[in-house]
């Protein structure tokens, strides 16, 4: 991990295939942070529309206030790397209005295994991928595997129905990353969810 730039909130992003668990991961994240005190904020990126801000805002986990939207209008990877210029824009504009914040949680837009996000952006990143999406991921090493700093495979609960060895995707993973963090979850049951939480923790907000 890169080290913390000097602004009042640590930024993580969260990237990863379409479909793969993002914005549940994030529904999940909300709460969990909450109840260990800490102060978030949310930014969600997406093509052409804010649909996923708005279904954090209904969601009634979190002040919808706290919910900004930036919309790529080109690959998602675009404002995550190229030129995040939007999102830390997104982002200052929640710290002035939340001077306490802590972490903002910035979500991309589904994308493929190429995507990464810019440590001019964010402090700290992680990528999830699904294994519905095949147990042969993390063999691909595409640079959203293997650069991120946490890889998260959700969706463990379906492995037994798409043929899916868990283990021997997690032995992959471990390996291609060489040994660097890899949690499973299970964003639906919401297993898995606390082992992330302690992982910022430690790793973010440096609380031991």
């Amino acid at each position: 991990m890169s080290g913390l730039r000097p602004q009042a909130a640590a930024r993580v992003g969260i990237g990863g295939p379409v479909g793969s668990g993002k914005t549940a991961l994030v529904e999940r994240l909300i709460p969990a942070l909450g109840r260990r005190g800490v102060e978030l904020a949310v930014i969600t990126n997406d093509l052409v529309t804010a649909e996923d801000a708005e279904r954090l805002r209904r969601s009634g986990l979190i002040d919808p206030a706290r919910v900004s939207a930036v919309e790529a209008g080109a690959c998602p990877h675009t404002v995550i790397r190229e030129d995040p210029t939007l999102n830390i824009e997104a982002a200052d504009a929640l710290e002035r209005r939340f001077p306490g914040v802590e972490l903002i949680l910035l979500e991309s837009g589904g994308d493929n295994l190429a995507s990464t996000f810019s440590r001019d952006l964010t402090d700290f990143w992680m990528f999830v991928i699904d294994v519905a999406g095949g147990d042969d991921i993390p063999r691909k090493r595409g640079p959203g595997v293997i650069r991120c700093d946490l890889l998260i495979i959700n969706k463990t609960d379906l492995a037994p129905f798409v043929g899916v060895d868990l283990e021997r995707m997690l032995t992959e993973a471990r390996s291609a990353r060489a040994g660097r963090p890899v949690l499973t979850t299970n964003c639906r049951l919401g297993q898995g969810i606390d082992a992330v939480v302690e992982h910022l923790e430690r790793e973010v907000l440096f609380r031991r």
